[in-house]
């Protein structure tokens, strides 16, 4: 059986404390649940940061990782969210990836009474039912009633 890829866009890389305690985790759980997990840090760190054009190189991978990828489990934490993650967030609901959102930020970045985020990160999540594709605790990751899993035994 072919393993579905997911991008995992998250902002943990640029701290040495979520890289090391938060990032190793959330990556170790979706492949437990049978996702090939294509984390960017890991996957770009051979570029050298020090060259000119390194950022334009980084921005090239990671947008090639996404436009290859099944899907993408987004970390949207922050008021607002990762600028880098949006992006590539956009990116996957413009090619209709497999769209995931984890967030257990408890903070709000909307005025609306039912999303928790701007409105157009739901845009590639279905009307009904997009909250089996939001994902606020870890522990949830794995719940055959949400959307991951069923869409990673889709095969």
């Amino acid at each position: 059986m072919v393993r579905k890829t997911l991008y995992l866009a998250n902002p943990y890389g640029f701290s040495a404390q979520q890289r090391e305690r938060l990032l190793p985790e959330l990556v170790e759980r979706l492949e437990a649940l049978g996702a090939e997990v294509w984390e960017p840090f890991a996957r770009n760190n051979q570029i050298d940061m020090g060259e000119p054009g390194w950022a334009w190189r980084v921005a090239q991978a990671d947008t090639r990782d996404v436009r290859e990828a099944d899907g993408i489990f987004a970390v949207v934490n922050g008021t607002p969210p990762d600028e880098g993650v949006m992006v590539e967030l956009g990116i996957a609901i413009a090619l209709g990836k497999g769209i995931f959102l984890f967030r257990d930020d408890f903070r709000r970045c909307t005025d609306s009474g039912d999303y928790p985020l701007n409105l157009m990160l739901f845009a590639g999540l279905p009307e009904d039912g997009w909250r089996d594709h939001y994902y606020t605790r870890l522990d949830e990751l794995g719940a055959p009633g949400k959307a991951l899993v069923r869409w990673l035994a889709e095969g």
